[in-house]
């Protein structure tokens, strides 16, 4: 009896392995094709650099001059909230609010598989049961608008000198031109008050 025999005989054969051992060479070869299948798909799947994060939520926004943080909870926050909480057919992750001096913020962040314009017209249309409950003298009636990542600027440029405000719009337009030449950035937005300088956003 070989050793081989003797040793297959102590212990128990994997009949994979054992096929594996015997046919190195179709291995070899499913190895190459799974590599190769591999290398294809690598090279055509669409890249982005930046993608765009989609994550459903909307921001609800009221203004009422003259009232603490505790009235704007109590007279505006929780009567939208009551509504939002009981809205039908979408589903809520995350529920925040934050009362302030005038001022009542809310934002609502959906399931990720929820579409964001219908979630947002939910949102308005709760928003209206609520109006019933809310003060009627609102400085500011409650506004809905989904929050986009992607409308976020990712950095903020600021010119400022002893020039005039024609001189610095100038100088901005230039850099307006320069970084929008960049392939990653999608717009450039200028901002502020030319009389105390000029602000980019991209």
């Amino acid at each position: 009896m070989s050793v081989l025999e003797n040793f297959s005989e102590k212990f128990k054969e994997f009949s994979l392995t054992s096929w594996a051992v015997r046919n190195r060479t179709t291995v070899y070869l499913l190895i190459l094709l799974v590599s190769i299948m591999g290398a294809i798909k690598f090279i055509t799947t669409p890249k982005e650099s930046f993608p765009d994060v989609v994550l459903p939520t909307v921001f609800i926004q009221t203004v009422y001059v003259g009232n603490s943080p505790k009235d704007m909870e109590n007279l505006v926050t929780q009567p939208i909230e009551k509504q939002i909480k009981g809205m039908s057919g979408v589903k809520i992750d995350k529920l925040t609010s934050t009362s302030f001096q005038d001022y009542s913020v809310i934002v609502i962040q959906f399931d990720t598989k929820e579409k964001i314009d219908e979630a947002l017209q939910k949102v308005k249309d709760a928003i209206d049961k609520a109006k019933m409950d809310l003060p009627t003298d609102l400085t500011q009636q409650p506004t809905a608008m989904e929050f986009s990542l992607s409308e976020i600027p990712i950095m903020y440029v600021n010119i400022s000198g002893d020039y005039d405000p024609m001189r610095l719009k100038i100088f901005a337009d230039k850099m307006k031109d320069r970084l929008e030449e960049i392939t990653q950035i999608m717009r450039v937005d200028l901002v502020g008050a030319p009389e105390r300088g000029v602000s980019g956003e991209c």
